[in-house]
């Protein structure tokens, strides 16, 4: 008898893994063709973050992704454009902003720092390129022009 109630229960835990997971799969496609639709409808931001890590190891609650348009403040204090609480992140953490229709991204003097592709960022703002990784507190992201408006390299 105790043999056919683990077994029921097991069976049930089982099945609801597999629920589970379909709605993540589900729910992943779903992410991906709301961001096809944007961009086809021409509703897409001038550019956005794209989280790369998994929400679900992060003991805060931040998007999948942020839409960047002309200027945002990414930090953790309540006035910024962009909002982590992470407590790595400061107040102000960084600001990336468009000029003369380039992405630039620049530290605001933060305590951890920003990173570009696992660079620490200087005093100065550097061009962002699409594909480049942003690195802010525990939480890193994809940076993605939706249009080709930059098919230029960087200098290093």
């Amino acid at each position: 008898m105790a043999e056919q109630l683990l077994s029921k229960v097991l069976t049930f835990f089982f099945v609801l893994i597999i629920y589970l997971f379909i709605f993540v799969i589900i729910r992943m496609i779903y992410m991906d063709i709301r961001i096809m639709y944007k961009k086809k409808t021409g509703n897409m931001a001038d550019a956005y973050l794209k989280l790369i890590n998994l929400r679900r190891n992060l003991d805060f609650y931040v998007d999948e992704s942020y839409e960047i348009s002309d200027s945002e403040i990414i930090g953790r204090g309540k006035k910024c454009d962009i909002r982590i609480a992470d407590s790595y992140l400061s107040a102000k953490n960084s600001r990336i902003f468009k000029h003369s229709g380039k992405f630039y991204i620049e530290d605001l003097d933060s305590t951890n720092g920003t990173y570009l592709n696992g660079e620490p960022l200087g005093d100065m703002a550097v061009e962002l390129l699409d594909g480049d990784k942003i690195s802010l507190g525990r939480s890193n992201f994809l940076f993605v022009l939706p249009k080709s408006t930059s098919d230029s390299k960087r200098n290093k």
